[in-house]
């Protein structure tokens, strides 16, 4: 059964955040706003470690986050799920919709009923929109945005972001037995395996990676311009975000994915001056 959070919990899980580029980008917001962010991440991390948790039995991690569900409509619906409590303040203040928050756990339900290998591309399109779109749409709201800015903005930074992520992480990925990089592009990069550590170990998985960089490279473009050209509500956090990401991103292009591979990161003094040059405009 899923641990209550509390005002302690949530002050724990914005501890153990600290010098995240996750925890950078929030410090940036007023305190209410931040209270309901860090709500928003206790939920993901809450549900995310259920779906990740693949020595359990994948009934119970299902039935465990239908419970997820099923508390959140109740919520909804006026009854008071004391586990949804922290997240009520943030709901009630800033209009958070449910069916983002379902979003979400459908999303990690995707992980919990099969391992993802090599999906094709419109199971991973809708794998991101869950597990990173939906995120976004839940956080735009405590940027005080507009729903139809922050909604274009929640899916060119989600798709951004979890691209990234995926060319990043090719390697624990794959120590898992998971390979989230489309089935369309190992085809047309001429890999024919399938099992997740050979397709990370074949040279050719490069091409792949590019062509995905890429892409997300063009969706990090498309949200700038949506927000210099759309100004709503606070864009300091989503900004700072993307630029940190965007620098991953950009690291990784420079070094290339073909094997053997370091994992990209970002130091702190560095993180320091994309807070100082892109955190401190409004």
């Amino acid at each position: 059964m899923t641990a209550v959070i509390d005002q302690a919990a949530l002050d724990a899980v914005e501890a153990k955040a600290s010098g995240s580029s996750f925890y950078a980008a929030m410090r940036l917001m007023p305190k209410a706003e931040r209270r309901a962010m860090f709500a928003i991440y206790a939920f993901c991390r809450q549900v995310d470690d259920i779906a990740d948790a693949d020595e359990r039995p994948r009934d119970i991690r299902r039935a465990e986050l239908l419970d997820w569900a099923i508390d959140l409509k109740r919520h909804y619906a006026g009854e008071r799920p004391r586990r949804i409590q922290f997240l009520a303040e943030g709901i009630d203040r800033f209009g958070l919709h449910l069916e983002d928050f379902l979003a979400v756990i459908d999303g990690m339900l995707m992980d919990v009923d099969s391992i993802i290998v090599a999906p094709s591309r419109a199971t991973l399109d809708l794998y991101i929109d869950r597990v990173a779109c939906a995120v976004g749409r839940l956080s735009v709201h405590t940027f005080g945005m507009t729903r139809a800015t922050g909604i274009e903005v929640a899916h060119h930074l989600g798709n951004a972001l979890q691209i990234t992520n995926i060319i990043r992480d090719l390697d624990e990925d794959a120590a898992i037995g998971r390979l989230y990089l489309p089935e369309e592009g190992l085809a047309a990069a001429g890999i024919s395996a399938r099992s997740p550590l050979a397709v990370v170990a074949d040279r050719q998985v490069d091409r792949v990676c590019q062509a995905l960089a890429a892409e997300a490279q063009r969706h990090f473009d498309e949200a700038r311009r949506i927000m210099r050209e759309r100004p709503s509500g606070r864009q300091r956090t989503p900004r700072l975000m993307g630029e940190v990401y965007a620098h991953l991103l950009a690291k990784m292009q420079a070094q290339g994915w073909a094997p053997p591979r370091t994992r990209a990161k970002i130091g702190k003094r560095h993180l320091l001056w994309l807070v100082l040059r892109h955190g401190l405009v409004g």
